[in-house]
């Protein structure tokens, strides 16, 4: 990716819906990384593939990465190097870390996501083969971008040398003509309704039924007794067969569990539809780090008096409370190979945060990275995300690994933008819908302590499920 850097701030705002409903919908290779509807903080990233966008994606199990040309089709063939994903990526970004870019987050770099499986490179856990590539990444080198606090829209193009100038210069009138084109960009987007999604064409299939994955919880809970872990987040997998429309369904999906780390990758015949309320790390032109881990569950009550009693045991359950800070105690001893000494601290620490659909305990871990670091280097030691684990890390995946019958894929792993000029902002992949061919895939687990009891570890993964597969026009069991 070479040239520099141009942006055009416009005059007026556009909600970021409407916008991708208009320009980039049926785009194949599109993205939305988004602050949620109605939001006032925050920024929202939308864009698609450009005739210079690379497409990149991993295998763990072949130890591959393989980049290739979005358009044209019959461009030049995809190139095969035998490397890690974090290789690539720290070697394709290290000839922009002093890019001039302004202090705005992200400007231009890679979308994309990196899979649960990719913790065999980072933490030496056993490989499995996943249905979905191990990591997936387009090259970004236009984009609009929304202020959702300055409530300005701008846009991003990296302009090259003089024979895609004017290449580069017709994208932002056309854009600026179809932004001008959106009747009523003002108001605000009438969110897709659920009529509008198909019935899924069969019942949703679990990897582990209930009385399976209480057997499961019982051999979690003796591994906990025998000392070899103190935490393992065990996890199931839903698989739903049938056919969605990826942008139709992600407006269901922000319209009922709206979130501040949303966000919609479509990349070919997949499509990752998040309402993630979790932030695995953000790194900002001033090199802090920080992560959010999210460890208690508590379900929302429709009546007032219940819910504030549900979020205030929430606050003071002392399994909870503990799960959390365990996750903690593993983020901050991550972030601690990678900061600079002494400036590892907690800024917040067992929150309650609400959603439409949960309360979650959630703390944050801050830091300052050390001199010659990269934001791959911080993404490569963190990853995945200890609440996504357990603790210990290596013990508690070794263990998970040989419960839970088969790979994660996406969910667990992280998704966002990784920028030029050593930006990043990755939420984890749950409270999630991955899209194929085939059907739709859901994750959903949690936390086994010492003080779990099967039936409430249960019914929490029902609880997460539910808006998920509601989304795709099925009732949660």
């Amino acid at each position: 990716m070479t040239g520099t850097v141009q942006s055009k701030l416009l005059a007026g705002w556009w909600d970021p819906a409407k916008v991708f409903a208009a320009l980039y919908a049926d785009d194949l290779y599109a993205f939305w990384l988004d602050a949620g509807p109605g939001a006032r903080t925050g920024v929202s990233y939308l864009g698609a593939a450009s005739p210079r966008s690379r497409f990149v994606t991993a295998s763990v199990a072949d130890g591959t990465v393989t980049s290739r040309y979005v358009h044209p089709a019959d461009a030049a063939p995809p190139v095969v190097t035998h490397e890690t994903v974090f290789e690539f990526l720290r070697r394709d970004l290290a000839g922009h870390r002093d890019a001039p870019t302004a202090n705005v987050g992200f400007e231009l770099g890679w979308v994309g996501w990196l899979g649960y499986e990719l913790g065999a490179h980072t933490v030496g856990t056993p490989v499995h083969e996943s249905r979905y590539p191990d990591a997936a990444v387009l090259e970004i080198d236009r984009l609009i971008r929304f202020d959702h606090h300055e409530r300005t829209v701008t846009l991003v193009a990296r302009t090259t040398p003089a024979d895609s100038e004017t290449a580069d210069a017709d994208w932002f009138d056309r854009t600026v003509a179809a932004l001008a084109a959106i009747a009523g960009a003002t108001g605000p987007a009438r969110a897709p309704t659920r009529a509008a999604v198909p019935p899924a064409s069969a019942a949703p299939r679990w990897r582990h039924g209930p009385s399976d994955y209480a057997a499961l919880i019982e051999t979690c809970l003796a591994a906990i007794h025998d000392g070899d872990a103190y935490q393992l987040c065990l996890t199931n997998e839903i698989r739903v067969p049938g056919r969605w429309h990826p942008a139709l369904t992600y407006g269901v999906l922000r319209a009922g569990s709206p979130s501040h780390h949303g966000g919609l990758l479509r990349f070919g015949d997949v499509a990752l539809l998040s309402a993630s309320p979790e932030q695995f790390l953000h790194v900002g032109r001033d090199r802090r780090i920080r992560t959010k881990p999210i460890k208690g569950t508590r379900p929302r009550s429709d009546e007032p008096g219940e819910d504030d009693r549900l979020k205030l045991e929430l606050a003071n359950n002392d399994k909870e409370r503990a799960e959390n800070l365990m996750i903690v105690d593993l983020m901050r001893n991550d972030l601690g190979r990678i900061a600079q000494l002494g400036t590892v601290a907690v800024s917040t620490l067992l929150a309650v945060e609400s959603y439409p659909h949960v309360h979650q305990l959630v703390s944050t871990i801050e830091a300052q990275l050390s001199p010659g670091v990269t934001v791959v280097d911080a993404i490569e030691a963190c990853f995945p995300a200890g609440s996504m684990t357990g603790a210990p890390k290596r013990s508690a995946m070794t263990i998970l690994d040989s419960l839970e019958c088969g790979s994660r894929g996406i969910y667990a792993g992280a998704f966002g933008y990784i920028g030029l000029g050593g930006t990043t902002d990755l939420a984890i992949v749950i409270r999630s819908i991955v899209l194929d061919s085939a059907g739709a895939s859901i994750g959903t687990g949690g936390g086994i302590t010492a003080l779990s009891t099967a039936a409430e570890e249960i019914e929490e993964t029902r609880i997460k499920a539910a808006a998920l597969l509601a989304t795709l026009g099925v009732a949660a069991p």
